[in-house]
């Protein structure tokens, strides 16, 4: 009797055991305050401030192509330092307005920690340090010459920490803002879908100093091309980002032939490619590159998704944002490194082209046309700074009118003295 009744003990400990095994099973898959199932791999990802300083330590040993500079913005007591990084060659003896130039950034989103590795590969292969395999390394220095390129390695360092602490999921910056929903083109919009947790767009248009300081900077450097760096698929995009469609007209037609050029050789056209409203099945409203092409007038705007695991749960952030083996890593790292190469080779072909165009199309025009075209092309891409200039366009207009009349008339008394002065003279060789 004892025997059976410490049977039937065992059994129910054993279906308690069971019972409690499957609660925490199922807890763990819902509820969101446990951390993520995998954890980063230090073997594979670096630090931030480690990675920082292996940037800084590049730069400091190629001065004559790399330079490095920390720019520093605040707002309601909330601080954020954003390091950029130029590549020119020959910097102190060239005009960097003179060649064509690319603004990229890594790591607007915390989370995505392949992103910032991905930029140390760019850095290094620009000093020389490392190289591409599959890509000419005359030609590519060829190219190179050309271009003044500006890198953020790491856009939301404040938010990359939080990542570090153990918030495998936080996108956001330090004081929970998307740094990809803050700029002003349709800033605030919600769809129905919206994450207030995911997407929160800040107080207002650049509210946040990342995105001010981003702003800045774009405006200051006037690049041709802009590239901002995500994962979470592989993915090729251009504008637009709130609304479904794509731009109209040349420089559009311009930008998908360059991505279909990439999917095909560097994705293997498995890439997504195409507007991000229009290819990711839902709209973002406050993006960057819907402000660096529709406000800054960037010829060239892109986002670039460059990773995803499908596979990873909703939870397992790390996993479905960044690469976990060791050959994984390293393949995403060289496509992607490889394509940018690419990209810039071909914005670079781009402009050349454009140049080559403009001065084939060569014709006279008015210096009303002139100043209007001008000017107002100005202010439309760079705002209040240049409105200052529309002030003068009447008395431009006014002086340029009178030195016309005034030449007018002067040559007008040449011509006329010239026939009195050939009259004279006929008239005392006839004598």
């Amino acid at each position: 009797m004892g025997c059976r009744c410490l049977q039937q003990r065992c059994s129910l400990f054993i279906i308690f055991i069971l019972f409690i095994s499957n609660f925490f099973i199922i807890y763990a898959q819902t509820d969101p305050i446990l951390p993520s199932f995998t954890p980063i791999n230090r073997d594979l990802y670096h630090q931030s401030d480690a990675l920082l300083e292996e940037i800084k330590d590049l730069v400091d040993r190629h001065p004559d192509k790399l330079s490095m500079e920390t720019l520093n913005g605040k707002n309601r007591g909330y601080e954020a330092d954003l390091k950029v990084v130029t590549y020119c060659q020959n910097r102190e003896e060239t005009d960097q307005k003179s060649k064509f130039r690319i603004l990229i950034s890594f790591g607007q989103h915390a989370r995505e920690l392949i992103t910032t590795e991905l930029a140390l590969r760019v850095i290094s292969i620009l000093s020389e340090e490392q190289f591409l395999p599959k890509m000419d390394q005359f030609l590519l220095n060829h190219t190179l010459e050309k271009l003044v390129i500006k890198v953020v390695p790491m856009e939301n360092v404040n938010g990359r920490k939080l990542v570090e602490d153990g918030d495998l999921c936080e996108r956001r910056n330090g004081r929970g803002v998307d740094l990809n929903r803050n700029w002003s083109v349709d800033w605030g919009k919600k769809e129905k879908d919206y994450d207030p947790y995911e997407e929160n767009p800040g107080t207002g248009p650049f509210s946040e100093p990342e995105a001010s300081l981003m702003r800045n900077l774009s405006a200051s450097f006037e690049p041709h091309m802009w590239i901002n760096m995500h994962s979470g698929m592989e993915a090729l995009f251009m504008p637009y980002d709130h609304k479904n469609t794509t731009p109209d007209g040349l420089p559009s037609q311009r930008m998908k032939l360059m991505l279909k050029k990439l999917n095909y050789f560097h994705c293997e056209n498995h890439c997504m490619v195409g507007s991000g409203g229009g290819s990711v099945g839902y709209l973002a409203h406050g993006t960057t590159t819907d402000y660096m092409f529709d406000i800054a007038k960037v010829p060239m705007a892109f986002t670039f998704e460059i990773y995803g695991d499908a596979t990873a749960s909703s939870k397992d952030c790390f996993k479905m944002f960044n690469p976990v083996d060791l050959p994984t890593f390293n393949r995403v790292i060289n496509d992607w490194s490889g394509a940018l190469f690419t990209l810039f080779t071909m914005g670079a072909r781009q402009m050349d082209e454009l140049k080559s165009e403009n001065l084939s199309d060569l014709k006279l025009i008015s210096i009303d046309d002139y100043l209007n075209g001008y000017l107002m092309e100005r202010k439309s891409r760079y705002g209040k700074k240049i409105e200052v200039l529309d002030l003068g366009m009447q008395e431009i207009r006014t002086y340029f009118r009178l030195f016309l009349l005034s030449s007018v008339l002067l040559m007008f008394m040449f011509c006329s003295r010239i026939r009195k002065s050939n009259r004279t003279l006929v008239h005392a060789l006839s004598i």
